[in-house]
């Protein structure tokens, strides 16, 4: 069941590489080279945000927005927060660092490659929705080598000096100017707002895992896995939030998805805004929160 989808989608990946390599950008002209993200670094991740220099990270006027505009659900928002920090501490955190510490380095980073390779194609499918063509075939172009030489668990693309982007449909979303609209908290899977919690639903269907693996057990398993693997890439930059973890995870998230759709639309970054640090105490003002919140600090 999985070798006919691995064939098919070779098959319009080298399609796609012959016609898109000739191909010009009709988007905004921006360094292909987008970000200051390592190519396993998730962009939602708190250590791909350590990675960006204080002076690239663009507050977009969302994520500059008082609380009571940004975050107006933010009593609801902290009370699923408090659900999954919960849920974190005493399940998820506990595995990850067991599976750090027993699964070898190098059978945690294949195993990054392998689900980084599988969502080229999306993230291919993207680039081609933003006006990007080149990218979109680089992006085609790592899925093939990659595939064919080690079946996506070596990034043997990157030794060839071709980088990962990722893409999802919440950015192209930005790119073609949809607001984000309002911060929201979501259960299980953690910061988002309205543009991107829709182009999830978008993204889960249209990655290539779903298809590969097609039985509901080893689809689950694959997911499960991914999200253990996820947390123990974050275990070494806990300790960088100080004070209101909730506000810093928030604002974190906002600032940068505003710095990649920026970037992306080839704004001029350093005319705008930029970021305090946002590893320091970000506490909001109790008065943006309900009593009982105040005296409980949630």
């Amino acid at each position: 069941m999985i070798y006919p989808s691995i064939k098919l989608l070779l098959i319009a990946s080298i399609s796609s590489v012959s016609y898109l390599a000739y191909a010009e950008d009709v988007g905004p002209v921006v360094n292909e080279d987008s970000s200051a993200l390592d190519d396993q670094d998730d962009i939602y991740s708190l250590a791909a945000l350590k990675k960006i220099q204080l002076n690239q990270l663009k507050i977009n006027a969302l994520a500059s927005q008082p609380v009571s505009v940004k975050d107006p659900l933010q009593p609801l928002n902290r009370k699923i927060f408090t659900f999954n920090d919960t849920l974190d501490q005493y399940v998820l955190r506990p595995v990850a660092v067991q599976y750090q510490a027993k699964v070898p380095e190098d059978a945690r980073s294949s195993y990054t490659n392998f689900r980084t390779n599988l969502r080229e194609p999306w993230n291919a499918v993207n680039q081609i929705l933003q006006g990007k063509p080149k990218t979109a075939a680089k992006s085609l172009s790592r899925f093939t080598i990659n595939t064919l030489t080690s079946l996506g668990f070596a990034d043997t693309a990157k030794r060839l000096k071709m980088d990962n982007e990722k893409d999802d449909l919440g950015i192209t979303l930005g790119v073609w100017g949809v607001s984000s609209g309002p911060y929201i908290m979501l259960p299980f899977l953690g910061p988002s707002t309205f543009r991107d919690g829709a182009a999830t639903i978008a993204d889960r269907y249209a990655n290539v895992q779903q298809y590969v693996f097609d039985d509901d057990r080893s689809y689950w398993a694959n997911n499960a896995i991914d999200a253990i693997n996820t947390r123990a890439q974050l275990l070494s930059v806990e300790s960088m939030l100080h004070g209101d973890k909730y506000s810093a995870i928030r604002d974190t998230y906002l600032q940068q998805r505003a710095y990649v759709i920026a970037t992306k639309r080839g704004e001029d970054i350093e005319s705008t805004m930029f970021a305090d640090d946002p590893f320091e105490d970000t506490t909001d003002e109790q008065d943006d929160l309900p009593d009982d919140a105040q005296q409980t600090g949630e």
